[in-house]
């Protein structure tokens, strides 16, 4: 009984109801500086909490479902906080989807990928991965990031790095189909190239067990929760992600005016988005790599990539409908060869199926320097 109680007091059953509670006091308002960090610490709280839940609910239904659910579940987050920043956003947002996008690749391709990477290198020598699955990936990236974000910027039927509608459209449906065709592909086609390879610290081969957590069923994670606590976690998910919605919407006027106040450009605006939404990711990535799972926290690194490409882009073509002002969605030029190195490396990091701790490090200097130059460009 205790257990149970202590469960349903945890940390992460409370911050969905707090943040509730919270959005309906906030609600309406332009929360002033101590108020909106109150409001932003629920928003945190309240994404971790959905993600939480969302891992709960993935380790029930197993791998690699739970990498797509997780992944999902982020971007319903980060459509949420785009949309709610170009409806009442103060500034120019017309470059925000596109921004957020982006960063959001550079965040999963060189800081989800390098910390993931340097974790199991550095803890078991070598971190060794599956590189048909994450191949496929990656390869599923570097096409929905080059339909949707670089050809913008090559396009004449449009003034500016912008789609006409048709385009947009063909975008859309082009990026829906490629995630659907993977997801296919992850989950019934080659579910297998996409589950954890099983290695000894430093061991190159897939015929050992794997140390850490009893996982009987074999999915890659410890063993699942029950059906009662799933689906007691998806209903708890659902009320995470409404107050993130709603909290996002109060926060949208904060967060613009905190990047104004440090003085970095408005675009940052997208990079504290990404941020915001895949630190949860990034903390599960860097646990699984510490459990010597490194094809998980790929998983959920190029996962999280292409659900924020393929899902957000049509999501935000929709509501440009009711959407004032243009949609930019092509790419700078700082930021294409920003995107070229990375897609180089990413490919010379997967081919040969394990990792060394020197990519992890390329990665994360890679994300470095994508953020300094977010701040000055």
């Amino acid at each position: 009984m205790s257990t149970k109680r202590s469960a349903w007091l945890s940390w992460t059953t409370l911050a969905p109801v707090a943040a509730l509670v919270v959005l309906a006091l906030a609600w309406g308002r332009h929360p002033g500086t101590v108020a909106a960090v109150a409001v932003g610490i629920f928003l945190i709280g309240a994404v971790l909490s959905a993600v939480h839940h969302a891992e709960v609910v993935a380790h029930r239904v197993g791998e690699p479902f739970g990498s797509l659910l997780l992944a999902v579940a982020v971007t319903v987050i980060e459509v949420a906080l785009i949309v709610t920043l170009m409806v009442g956003g103060s500034g120019d947002t017309s470059a925000l989807a596109r921004d957020t996008v982006f960063a959001a690749v550079m965040i999963t391709l060189n800081g989800i990928v390098g910390l993931s990477l340097l974790i199991g290198a550095v803890r078991y020598r070598m971190a060794v991965f599956n590189p048909e699955g994450a191949g496929s990936a990656l390869m599923t990236v570097v096409a929905l990031a080059t339909l949707t974000l670089v050809l913008p910027r090559f396009t004449t039927s449009h003034p500016g790095p912008e789609f006409s509608s048709a385009q947009l459209t063909f975008a859309a449906v082009a990026s829906l189909g490629l995630y659907g065709i993977f997801v296919f592909t992850q989950t019934v086609k080659h579910r297998d190239f996409f589950l954890p390879v099983s290695t000894g610290p430093g061991s190159g081969s897939v015929d050992r067990p794997v140390d850490g957590p009893v996982d009987l069923d074999g999915d890659g994670h410890a063993d699942p929760p029950s059906d009662r606590a799933a689906l007691a976690s998806l209903a708890l998910l659902l009320l995470g992600l409404v107050a993130v919605v709603g909290l996002a919407k109060v926060e949208s006027y904060p967060i613009e005016d905190g990047v104004d106040f440090l003085g970095f450009p408005h675009s940052f605006v997208g990079v504290v988005i990404a941020l915001l939404v895949l630190l949860p990711e990034s903390i599960a990535a860097g646990r699984a790599a510490a459990r010597n799972r490194v094809q998980t926290s790929l998983n959920l690194a190029y996962g999280s990539a292409m659900a924020s490409i393929g899902l957000t882009i049509p999501a935000i073509a929709i509501a440009s409908i009711w959407l004032d002002g243009p949609l930019v969605l092509g790419l700078e030029p700082t930021q294409m060869v920003l995107l070229l190195v990375s897609v180089i490396v990413s490919v010379l990091t997967v081919v040969p199926g394990r990792s060394k701790s020197l990519q992890g490090f390329v990665h994360l200097s890679l994300l470095a320097a994508f953020v300094f130059l977010a701040i000055n460009p």
